[in-house]
């Protein structure tokens, strides 16, 4: 029977009849609507039909998380007065709870993505709802892309509803083509809200890592807001681990604690859902509770500030969860729990001026994450590149760049991008990339039962308390009783039966499989022992383990899960298996490289013949006739590396290359750009043949660097031979000496004395340019600097022959220096003269 009076209360109801039109008229919407209104319950309800208002429709609901999904279903059959599996069904990976009757299924996007895959046409569909699109998860822009290809094409009558939990949809309405943003009205009720920072400074969060002193201080604060406020608590945590933790720092309060993540157990899910039973609840969650679950109860929320985002190191092959600040907009949706059903507060656990510098929104995903599997998915679709899909932000192209890398390692793609009849079969396996190339291949080496176990065990990475060994965490999944283990039991099942029959299994052993499988999905990242815990992936980034790990002595590493930190050179492991060295060549032999190498190493040049595994090297020898040619790119290198210091260069040449550089700045062609960069790059314009012959780091320094810029004279303009008449290398003064020049600054400089200048009265110019006249005292110190020698005479000298005639009473200080000869001698001598 329909629980009519609870549909009638959902707020989201007065929006419907705008969403009808909007449907009818332009076949796509965009509906926002606040949490707990009824826009994931109502809505596909009424638009199947199942309300007793129109036609019945076939309406399939699209949500980012398995444990939405279960509970919109079971949430929509309960106002039905049915069970799921009737009119309402679900769909999760692993889990399929429908019947001939459903017209409404919710299922996730991860699955939707692959039924379009399998059919474009989703024959007998007429509506598609993607739920909470505002958090943008890419299976959702995937999802949202693929169908509006299907839409345009093949489709036209389609209905597509994208709904989010904000008002920020003018992006997704300009996506779908302007389509009408459809508002509802929430019932909300005031939040109070409460700054409550820790006392002390925590550390910042970085990978993973959390510092224990804020987890420490959230417990505070939940215990806090029990002593002050009524009702249940629902807290906000990152992950798993942190709630475990909070969970055991609330130990004796007077309230029932639950946990609530993906990986709940569908019991504690259920019973978090159902509401409370008459005691007080403290409700640890993840952020799947800020809009796609609704928890009765919650009067208070604590919120971490913390959220779990996506982050790959593309160029270190390492991607992982990483934690982060929340956005405003994630503060906004936690903080309104507390006002879903009577005035609340939220306990915000930082500073108010901090908030300011939040970002706004949560990144998208697509920009952040690795792209291995979408860009299957794509490639899949007949769109490699994505450039046809229509996204709200284009992945980045190097993310691209190096998940196209991937996908042709692993055989899932051609060289051109197209999918291969091997692409096709990973994509439908339901697995990351790497996952299925593990699968497929581990199957066919190890049998279809052992690979399936190991393959789920990356899947979903087990409990810390399992360890760091993948294979002691594979024996105690087996013999757990755990949640964890009772999901990876399930989807055990599921793989293996995807690739039963694919091998026998041979002769290996437990451990064996365990770091076959694992070098399968991450060949970059088997790792040779350096010593003391210390590991290199052939991906070229270290790696260590804990100093308590039964894995230190191992001479081979496959490395399934490890972060790195941005202040730490080296990767930490989190989850690793142990592997021989045939076995990481049997994964990894796309990175095997075998040749000659010639490097600058250590300021000398080394030629060996190298094998070597990525940046693993496997066997090393001596060259002792290196191809010239590679010689001549490692000393080109040491050059780059060291500068042009390693030529010999006299005065006389550094001043030739300053003058050079003169000229190129005042007059530009044909005089030749002598800076590092330049000369780097044009090496072989006037290094050759000297560098040719040179074979070490010796023989550079025979090199005359300065005969060797002569080569990049104009001379085949004639201007070469202007050199000396542009840029002097010295200029004769009116004593009869010839003074240098020094060009290294903005301006020449000429550093005369002040009495070898008496009887020029206009500055002297190089290539147009004034020099820089520095007058010197008999001594040899500057007394005074002039561009313009006309007005010193006229102006300057007075004060100077004033301050040095009675310093210096031997040397000439005539009133009017225009009248007497140029000197560098004393009156005296002068006179003798």
């Amino acid at each position: 029977m329909i629980r009519t009076e609870a549909l009638d209360r959902l707020p989201v109801r007065t929006a419907v009849p705008a969403l009808r039109r909007a449907l009818d008229d332009r076949g796509v919407a965009v509906l926002c609507a606040p949490p707990g209104t009824g826009k994931t319950t109502l809505v596909p309800l009424v638009l199947a039909g199942l309300t007793g208002q129109g036609p019945v429709r076939r309406v399939v609901v699209a949500e980012p998380r398995r444990i939405a999904a279960r509970a919109a279903a079971r949430r929509m059959a309960w106002l039905l007065g049915e069970r799921p599996g009737e009119r309402v069904g679900f769909t999760v990976r692993g889990e399929r709870v429908v019947g001939r009757d459903t017209v409404v299924e919710v299922v996730t996007t991860g699955v939707l993505l692959q039924r379009l895959q399998r059919d474009q046409e989703l024959a007998g569909v007429d509506v598609v709802i993607i739920d909470e699109c505002h958090e943008r998860h890419l299976d959702a822009d995937t999802v949202a892309a693929f169908l509006l290809d299907v839409r345009e094409a093949i489709r036209p009558d389609l209905r597509l509803v994208a709904a989010s939990a904000t008002t920020d949809a003018e992006g997704w309405a300009r996506l779908l083509g302007d389509a009408p943003v459809i508002e509802a009205e929430g019932v909300s009720y005031p939040v109070e809200v409460l700054w409550a920072p820790p006392a002390r400074p925590v550390k910042p969060p970085h990978g993973m890592r959390v510092d224990p002193a804020l987890l420490t201080h959230v417990a505070a604060t939940v215990r806090r807001a029990l002593a002050e406020r009524e009702g249940d608590v629902l807290c906000f945590l990152p992950g798993v681990g942190e709630i475990g933790r909070v969970a055991g720092q609330l130990a004796g309060v007077d309230a029932e604690v639950l946990q609530v993540h993906g990986r709940a157990p569908a019991a504690v899910q259920d019973a978090v859902l159902a509401g409370s039973s008459g005691g007080r609840r403290v409700v640890l969650a993840t952020s799947v509770a800020e809009s796609s679950l609704t928890v009765p109860g919650v009067r208070v929320v604590v919120d971490s500030g913390l959220a779990r985002e996506p982050r790959t190191d593309h160029a270190r092959g390492l991607g992982a969860l990483s934690t982060v600040r929340a956005s405003r907009a994630a503060g906004r949706q936690r903080a309104g729990r507390a006002g879903r059903e009577a005035p609340g507060a939220v306990y915000r656990c930082w500073d108010q001026a901090e908030d300011g510098r939040l970002a706004r929104f949560p990144s998208p995903e697509i920009k952040v994450a690795d792209l291995a599997a979408f860009a299957l998915q794509a490639a899949c679709w007949g769109d490699p590149d994505a450039s046809s899909l229509a996204l709200l932000d284009p992945p980045p192209a190097g993310a691209m760049g190096a998940a196209r890398e991937v996908l042709e390692a692993i055989g899932a793609v051609d060289g051109e991008g197209r999918v291969t009849e091997r692409g096709t079969r990973m994509s439908r396996l339901g697995l990351h990339p790497r996952l299925a190339r593990a699968l497929l291949d581990g199957a066919r080496e190890a049998g279809a039962r052992r690979a399936a176990e190991v393959v789920a065990l990356l899947s979903e990475e087990p409990p810390r308390e399992y360890g760091d060994d993948l294979a002691a965490a594979l024996r105690t999944a087996r013999r757990g009783q755990d949640g964890y283990a009772g999901r990876w039991k399930q989807e055990v099942r599921r793989l293996s039966g995807q690739v039963e029959g694919a091998g026998s299994g041979g002769a290996r052993g437990d451990d064996a499989v365990v770091g076959l499988v694992a070098a399968l999905a991450f060949p970059e990242r088997v790792a040779r022992a350096r010593g003391d815990g210390a590991f290199l992936m052939a991906s070229g980034t270290g790696a260590e383990l804990r100093d308590t790990s039964r894995l230190r002595s191992a001479p081979w590493l496959a490395v399934a899960v490890a972060d790195r930190p941005s202040h730490a050179a080296s990767a930490r492991v989190r989850l690793a298996a142990v592997v021989d060295e045939p076995t990481a060549l049997l994964a990894a032999g796309h990175l095997r490289v075998r040749g000659e190498e010639v490097r600058w190493v250590d300021g000398e040049v080394v030629a060996r013949s190298v094998d070597r595994l990525g940046a693993v090297e496997l066997a090393v020898r001596p060259l002792r006739r290196p191809d010239p040619e590679l010689v001549r790119g490692a000393l080109v290198e040491g050059l780059r590396r060291e500068g042009l210091g390693l030529l010999r260069w006299t005065r006389d040449s550094e001043q030739f290359r300053l003058r050079l550089a003169f000229l190129h700045r005042v007059l530009g062609a044909p005089w030749p750009d002598v800076s590092d960069e330049a000369l780097l790059a044009r090496t072989g314009a006037w290094l050759e043949p000297e560098l040719s012959r040179a074979r070490h780091r010796s023989d550079l320094g025979r090199i005359d660097a300065g005969q060797a810029l002569r080569r990049l004279l104009p001379w085949a303009t004639g201007e070469a031979a202007r050199l000396d008449e542009l840029a002097p290398e010295r200029i004769e003064v009116p004593s009869g000496s010839r003074i240098r020049v020094e060009y290294g600054g903005d301006q020449p400089v000429l550093a005369v004395k002040l009495q070898e200048l008496f009887g020029m009265g206009e500055t002297p110019r190089v290539a147009g340019v004034p020099v820089l006249v520095h007058l010197l005292s008999p001594a040899g110190r500057p007394a005074a600097v002039t561009a313009d020698l006309a007005s010193f005479w006229r102006e300057g000298y007075k004060a100077v022959r004033a301050e040095l005639r009675g310093r210096y009473p031997k040397h000439p200080w005539p009133e009017d220096p225009a009248t007497v000869p140029a000197t560098r001698f004393t009156s005296a001598r002068l006179k003798r003269s």
